[in-house]
């Protein structure tokens, strides 16, 4: 347990967050010149942590000239989103540019926040005289969305090539859009694998390149449907050893997550201007770095630890906690969006210590500064993540780990007591009330 000394040096380092228009100068002092900063979230149903990384983000864009967002989404989805915070496509509003998010959970970014934040990007844009600033999804699940995509574009520029596309992706015909039932086929050799056939896809797609180009004039639209091709390969893979342990899944996902993030990166740098800057928008477990955590000991990598190592100094790290209140969150996979009660902070860990302070919202920097307060966070204590599940019955074991928070970030913004987010389609079950904890037992 921390000492009374110790809770006195973090509340003195502490940079109270008032709602005001300075808020974020002391994190913008420690992003500096950094070209990739990754915002956090202890849960992933927090209102809080979505209207403070919109807050940051908008700073971040107009203060520091920053590029893209790019969020734990699908591919196509956000590609949705991007082109309406353009100025194109048909969408009419945040709401219609946001209805490519259908997949569990929807609510992550169909949610009012994020409605919000879009429809001010789209404003800033309209505005903006020079570069716009995008909005890209780093994640892989969108299988099947994605191979559509590519035949889309290959039927535009080239059909010949999207009939061989076709005839190579056909493999996943008889798995009806059903990407997990394909990886346990594959990964116990009940059928052919599809690997192959994706990998000959996305090299085909990238040694035309030059001539897509040509043809169609549009950069833009060959870089959406080459990552959607690289997306299939990874997701295919991903989904074939999904069944083999969480550690090469995850891994995976990351090692995506990362690939995507850096071709962004590399898409979005002009040659006569200075290199791209992005923010990233994900659960605390993807952005921390993993090596200062019990998962970095099993193994496991994250797109923090990969970028910090990838962008040696250009990478700031922001996670965020809360000490309780309400999340908006599913019992189980595929199930509704549910309003849930947040337990306190268990007992040692920095939930607990950081709601000691007494102080509502602060951030924390904790690259420099104070050596006790560096010291105490140093310590490796228990650490909260919520995910889209959270069972609050089996907490300690589903939603604690180890860490060594002051490894694990660059800073850390507290909330103590939060709210979930708002869904746009939230369901009857999200407005019930929820049943006390002892329910139906009574014990």
């Amino acid at each position: 347990m921390a000492t009374p000394h110790a809770v006195s040096a973090i509340r003195a380092a502490a940079r109270p967050l008032t709602g005001g228009k300075r808020d974020y100068d002391a994190l913008l002092d420690l992003v500096g010149d950094a070209r990739f900063v990754l915002l956090g979230e202890a849960t992933h149903g927090t209102h809080e942590f979505y209207e403070e990384r919109a807050r940051i983000t908008r700073r971040l864009i107009e203060d520091k000239g920053f590029h893209a967002v790019a969020v734990e989404a699908d591919w196509p989805d956000a590609y949705r989103v991007n082109r309406y915070v353009r100025g194109r496509g048909a969408d009419r509003d945040a709401n219609d540019a946001l209805s490519g998010f259908k997949r569990f959970p929807n609510w992550m970014w169909r949610n009012t926040d994020v409605a919000g934040f879009v429809e001010w990007l789209r404003h800033h844009n309209a505005r903006a005289a020079g570069q716009q600033v995008g909005f890209y999804g780093l994640d892989l699940y969108s299988m099947f969305s994605s191979i559509e995509e590519v035949l889309r574009y290959l039927d535009e520029v080239d059909p010949n090539a999207a009939r061989q596309a076709r005839e190579r992706y056909a493999c996943f015909d008889h798995y009806h859009e059903d990407s997990q039932h394909y990886g346990y086929t594959a990964s116990l050799d009940l059928s052919a694998s599809c690997e192959q056939g994706v990998l000959e896809q996305l090299k085909q797609l990238q040694q035309r390149a030059a001539d897509y180009m040509y043809r169609d004039g549009d950069e833009e639209a060959f870089f959406y449907a080459e990552q959607n091709a690289r997306l299939v390969k990874n997701a295919e893979e991903y989904y074939r050893t999904m069944f083999r342990g969480r550690v090469s899944s995850w891994n995976l996902r990351d090692s995506h997550m990362a690939e995507t993030l850096d071709a962004l990166a590399r898409h979005l740098s002009k040659d006569d201007e200075p290199p791209s800057k992005i923010i990233v928008w994900e659960h605390n477990s993807h952005i921390g770095d993993a090596r200062a955590t019990e998962m970095g000991e099993m193994g496991e990598w994250n797109v923090g630890e990969l970028a910090r190592k990838e962008y040696d100094g250009q990478t700031r790290l922001i996670g965020f906690s809360t000490y309780d209140g309400f999340v908006t969150a599913a019992s189980e996979w595929d199930a509704p969006a549910e309003h849930k009660r947040v337990r306190p902070g268990m007992p040692g860990s920095y939930e607990e210590l950081l709601h000691a302070t007494g102080i509502p919202r602060f951030l924390l920097p904790l690259r420099d500064g104070d050596d006790q307060v560096r010291d105490t966070m140093l310590e490796r204590k228990l650490e909260r993540a919520i995910g889209v599940i959270y069972l609050p019955r089996t907490e300690r074991h589903s939603h604690y780990f180890a860490a060594e928070m002051a490894r694990q970030f660059d800073a850390v913004i507290h909330i103590d007591h939060t709210t979930a987010v708002q869904p746009l389609d939230p369901g009857g079950g999200w407005h019930s009330d929820e049943p006390p904890e002892t329910y139906p037992t009574g014990i």
